[in-house]
């Protein structure tokens, strides 16, 4: 297991729980391994729409360091990368089941419409900063 890289001390386990889950990208990631199983890292980009390789790689790298996810490199050419989670992410999964209920009411009391995974992957990616 790779020592995460993070910040600490925390002030309670709510702000530990947020350095490890911090970033835009981060909680999306989780929800497409749940949802999808093991993917490659362009599986992952296409069901992210608007992230940048760099900032996956990177959220990646630091997910594998706080044994959220597990990235297997398989000795063959061309080269196959996956990722999965590991049992530390499905609880981390399942601790932010809570917050995404209560995030789809927010849409909900709002008005608004959660877009579909199948629309979002469609969308134009927004340029890159």
């Amino acid at each position: 297991m790779t020592t995460s890289t993070r910040r600490g001390p925390y002030v309670c386990g709510i702000d530990a729980a947020l350095d490890v889950v911090s970033g835009k990208w981060k909680g999306l990631i989780l929800w497409e391994l749940e949802e999808h199983g093991v993917r490659r890292f362009a599986e992952l980009r296409r069901g992210l729409p608007g992230v940048s390789e760099k900032v996956l790689t990177q959220h990646l790298r630091e997910m594998e360091a706080d044994d959220l996810v597990v990235r297997t490199v398989y000795a063959e050419v061309p080269p196959r990368v996956e990722y999965a989670l590991t049992e530390h992410g499905r609880a981390l999964n399942d601790a932010l089941a809570p917050l995404g209920l209560w995030g789809s009411e927010r849409i909900r009391r709002e008005g608004r419409e959660l877009v579909d995974h199948a629309d979002a992957a469609a969308m134009p990616r927004p340029a890159a900063v």
